[in-house]
């Protein structure tokens, strides 16, 4: 019997730190701790480009190229734009549109990627407006198309290269 107690004196435990459990239950918080950090750094970093200090003139802004988007819709302006590799056509609703300045500029718009983005001036040919422009991608394309007073404006989609020419009308507001 003395032989038994011993064994079991003698049978040494280890020492915590040499322990898997500890470290284990450890782990966690450790874990939620180094991605508190890179969170933080990630908010000290980054610039968040959605809040704005002055709200106030960002809203009357909006309210400014909504009345311009209303402008185009009483001038009766219907344009037809179209593109290829290397230029953009566009032409007015010829019954409706009561203003055909000489020069417009059109801003094509990639949704996702802002160095693709192309601010063109076309030139009125013929009755119609012509300009070249920079090989784009396939996809999805912003059309914003103004005077150069910017007075009035029309905005529109474009699938490449799916769609030879599109219709752009002007903004209608819903009626409440």
């Amino acid at each position: 019997m003395e032989a038994r107690i011993s064994s079991r004196n003698s049978s040494q435990t280890l020492p915590w730190y040499r322990q898997k459990w500890p470290w284990l239950l450890m782990l966690p918080p450790a874990v939620a701790v180094v991605a508190g950090f890179a969170t933080l750094w990630i908010a000290i970093a980054t610039w968040d480009g959605l809040v704005t200090d002055d709200y106030y003139k960002e809203g009357l802004a909006i309210r400014q190229t909504l009345d311009r988007s209303l402008k185009a819709g009483e001038l009766g302006l219907v344009a037809y734009v179209g593109m290829d590799a290397e230029r953009l056509w566009l032409r007015f609703d010829e019954e409706r549109a009561k203003a055909r300045p000489p020069f417009l500029v059109v801003t094509l718009t990639h949704p996702t990627r802002s160095g693709m983005d192309q601010v063109v001036r076309l030139v009125r040919d013929q009755g119609r407006y012509v300009a070249p422009i920079q090989p784009i991608n396939a996809g999805r394309w912003l059309v914003q198309i103004e005077d150069e007073s910017r007075e009035w404006r029309l905005n529109g989609t474009v699938y490449v290269p799916t769609e030879s020419e599109v219709r752009i009308e002007p903004f209608v507001p819903a009626a409440d």
